[in-house]
């Protein structure tokens, strides 16, 4: 009997790949909603950004704990992006994800609208049990411990070490690790030794780890 029953799926970079720009541009209306919708200094926003990403898992919680954000406001600001444009369907990932027994979870940062959004261009939206995402987890984000426990709350509870996380950040997969859970980095500029596992795409999936099928 296979010994995972519940994989968790960040969404931004990691069920699309970074080659497409995607990501990159959402980075930018964060720096630019910084700039224009709250007065910040230019040159101050690389800076915040990369400390509230340290120290609070999103550029949005540090703007949440320093200063009156509206939350709703900022993540459609941030994502009102033509998604067609970065991104398309994927029947290669369609048919890898709707072939894996386990129970599929979307695990993001990220809002669900925005999540709705990039997994109807990638024609994958019916293959998910589930979506933890900042809403359903109250603002609690990775790589906090809460947002793992209520993540598996979600999922039913199921044990840390029968899941597994893959996720594009290295600050994730160490709070995935730190609870117990099976972790896989997804990205393709390297490994890191807190990965149990790397992987470039999601695609490589069926070589690296065949025994999700088993």
């Amino acid at each position: 009997m296979n010994k995972y029953t519940t994989l968790f799926f960040d969404l931004d970079a990691t069920l699309y790949t970074t080659s497409n720009g995607l990501w990159e541009r959402i980075k930018e209306r964060i720096s630019l909603y910084m700039i224009e919708r709250m007065g910040i200094p230019a040159a101050q926003v690389a800076g915040m950004r990369q400390d509230y990403y340290r120290k609070y898992g999103t550029t949005l919680a540090g703007l949440q704990r320093h200063y009156q954000v509206d939350p709703e406001e900022y993540l459609n600001y941030v994502h009102d992006i033509p998604l067609r444009e970065y991104i398309a369907p994927n029947p290669k990932l369609r048919e890898m994800l709707a072939s894996l027994p386990q129970a599929r979870w979307v695990f993001t940062n990220s809002d669900s609208n925005h999540v709705e959004r990039v997994l109807s261009v990638l024609g994958i939206s019916d293959l998910f049990d589930g979506v933890a995402d900042v809403y359903a987890l109250d603002f609690q984000v990775k790589p906090t411990p809460e947002a793992y426990r209520r993540t598996l709350a979600m999922a039913g509870n199921p044990a840390p070490e029968s899941c597994v996380l893959f996720d594009d950040l290295v600050a994730n997969i160490m709070g995935a690790k730190e609870m117990g859970l099976y972790t896989v980095l997804v990205n393709p500029n390297g490994s890191h030794p807190k990965a149990d596992l790397q992987v470039r795409e999601l695609l490589e999936l069926p070589s690296k780890m065949p025994w999700l099928w088993r």
